[in-house]
This record gives structure tokens, C-alpha cells and sequence, in this order.
């Protein structure tokens, strides 16, 4: 009789311990909140794209957006190796 029933548990497992363990999560989660008390309220977090949006706009208080650095002048910090290398060389 053993062998039948241990055949049954194993074919019918997954329609026995989803019901099961939906009442243990639900009665866990309900314990949970009345330990507690009240739930907290969750506060609404700024996206790290809101952070870096804001923080870009507190360093830019103040400053002249106008005055940016010419593309020749950037190009001067750059290694002259690294623009000529695919370059032909001028005799």
C-alpha cells in the first residue's frame, strides 16, 4: 500500500503544496503586519536618472552654460599618436 501512496504524493505534489503553502505565505504575511502594527508607509524614492538629473542641476547653479571649451582646445589634451595612427604621413 506504501508504494501506492508514495506514487500518488509524487504525481499529485505540485496541486498539494501550492495550495498549502499559498495559506502559509498568506498567514505569515498577516502575522508579519499585525507584529508590526500598522504598515509603514513606503516613501516614494527618486530613480538614480532623477539623482543624477538633480545633482547635475545643483553644480550647474551659478555657472556660465555659455562658456564651454572649443573642440580645438579639447583636442590638445589628446595624444597626437592616437588621431595620426591610421593616418598616411605627409612627405
Amino acid at each position: 500500500m506504501w508504494p501506492v501512496i508514495w506514487t500518488a504524493a509524487r504525481t499529485y505534489a505540485p496541486y498539494i503544496t501550492f495550495p498549502v503553502a499559498l495559506v502559509v505565505g498568506t498567514i505569515g504575511y498577516h502575522m508579519e503586519w499585525f507584529i508590526r502594527d500598522t504598515p509603514a508607509q513606503v516613501a516614494e524614492e527618486q530613480s538614480i536618472l532623477e539623482r543624477r538629473e538633480e545633482r547635475t542641476l545643483q553644480e550647474a547653479v551659478g555657472k556660465d552654460l555659455t562658456q564651454v571649451i572649443s573642440l580645438k582646445e579639447k583636442l590638445e589634451f589628446t595624444p597626437k599618436a592616437v588621431l595620426n595612427r591610421n593616418r598616411q604621413e605627409k612627405s
